[in-house]
């Protein structure tokens, strides 16, 4: 999960592989039930272009436009107990484990996905407002190793998706105005979005070979929610998955990352006509990239980052010294300073420009890929393991202010979202909605 869009900070990772490991008001929703389940593994799901070319699972959100009901909740248990951090203004618990991985930019609100669909939350008491559900429904070992399932788009106001042939839009509260736009011709393939940024929606397509002995074509493309119209849409050699936000607003640049077999490159389009720009190989076959308001960060190929002007020359880049033993996960950017998160459990501010570190601070556990820390309110939020809980660092001075966690148990790492007032922080059933101030 992520904070408001309108905070380039809060944007989170752009892109990074899966990680590898892992309507009406009832107020028995709000800590109510719902007993302990095992989770399946979700090592990494792509690996290139050739699985996402086989991908034979199709799946999307439901277009009913109605609100759909939840597993009835098992026996109660007791709510957590917050052992340190702030106080919860409150607790929702759902009847399933949730499956965050699956939500790309999500909303500026609280949200819950599970099997049984994605719940939207009121922010203010945490009870269920839309349950927007699955059709088809999901396999019984969802989500797993061997699926391929679209990630969930989110807009200020909209789910987005695909389903047989169209891009859907489903409002987080109001079924009225929900909305279904038919694909062109050259998009009835396998069909992605990746991303919402300022209006446009990105995807791209990989064709099915066709009857009359035509070749399979994959594409690109950019539709425009406000006239619910297709932007642009371009004809590509190799399978290329774009990465949003896009850069500079005054002149948009649009990164993609190019599948090349077993290895991948970075393409960099015009974000207005897909038009490409130029290209630049990718270290480490571009397990993450993020892209900021005009840098863009990629692995350096010996465990650090480096960053990429918008002309795709490299500006600097920060490795592990002699004697070191870290790998750098996904950066979040922050005004001046971009603050890398390190899997031994450390975290650095550098210099957007120069690269230069401004401090570091030591958080009480480990990190991986699946961690997706956020800034809001000047604050870094970086969710740990179900057991270490969610740190909050000062992001001018790198100092430890907080951490939350609760009584457990879980399993999962935690998650992270923010509004203008409340972080929402998650693992397996649970979310908590914590005051920002």
């Amino acid at each position: 999960m992520q904070s408001p869009s309108s905070e380039k900070s809060a944007h989170g990772t752009s892109w990074q592989w899966d990680g590898e490991t892992a309507g009406g008001e009832a107020s028995a929703d709000v800590v109510a039930g719902g007993g302990e389940r095992l989770r399946p593994s979700r090592r990494g799901l792509l690996v290139g272009a050739g699985v996402l070319a086989a991908g034979g699972a199709a799946w999307a959100l439901g277009r009913s436009g109605g609100v759909g009901v939840l597993p009835s909740p098992g026996p109660s248990r007791p709510q957590p107990t917050a052992l340190s951090g702030p106080t919860p203004l409150w607790t929702y618990r759902g009847p399933e484990a949730m499956t965050p991985e699956r939500l790309t930019d999500p909303p500026r609100r609280p949200v819950y996905l599970s099997r049984s669909g994605l719940q939207v939350l009121d922010q203010d008491r945490g009870t269920a407002d839309r349950l927007l559900v699955f059709d088809p429904p999901t396999a019984r070992n969802w989500p797993s190793d061997s699926d391929m399932l679209g990630k969930v788009v989110f807009g200020p106001e909209h789910l987005f998706t695909t389903y047989q042939g169209h891009a859907e839009a489903r409002h987080f509260t109001d079924p009225a105005a929900d909305w279904s736009l038919p694909l062109p011709d050259e998009l009835q393939g396998q069909t992605r979005l990746a991303g919402h940024d300022r209006g446009i929606l990105y995807g791209y397509s990989w064709g099915r070979p066709r009857a009359d002995g035509t070749p399979p074509q994959n594409h690109l493309f950019a539709l425009r929610v406000a006239d619910r119209s297709v932007l642009w849409s371009v004809r590509t050699e190799q399978t290329e998955q774009p990465v949003t936000p896009t850069t500079d607003p005054k002149h948009p640049l649009l990164v993609c990352v190019r599948f090349l077999g077993g290895r991948a490159e970075l393409a960099a389009r015009d974000a207005l006509t897909g038009r490409e720009l130029w290209t630049a190989p990718g270290e480490e076959d571009l397990r993450w990239c993020v892209t900021g308001a005009e840098r863009i960060y990629v692995p350096d190929g010996g465990g650090g980052v480096r960053m990429l002007l918008p002309t795709g020359e490299t500006g600097w880049t920060h490795s592990p010294a002699r004697g070191e033993s870290w790998r750098a996960l996904p950066p979040v950017e922050h005004g001046p300073q971009v603050i890398i998160p390190r899997d031994q459990g450390t975290v650095t501010a550098h210099d957007t420009w120069s690269g230069g570190q401004n401090w570091t601070c030591r958080l009480p556990f480990p990190l991986d890929r699946r961690n997706r820390p956020l800034v809001a309110e000047n604050t870094l939020f970086v969710p740990g393991t179900a057991a270490g809980g969610v740190s909050a660092v000062d992001t001018t001075a790198g100092e430890l202010e907080w951490t939350f966690h609760d009584s457990g148990p879980g399993k999962d790492v935690w998650t992270v979202a923010a509004d203008k007032d409340r972080l929402y922080a998650g693992h397996d059933d649970i979310l908590h909605a914590l005051p920002l101030r």
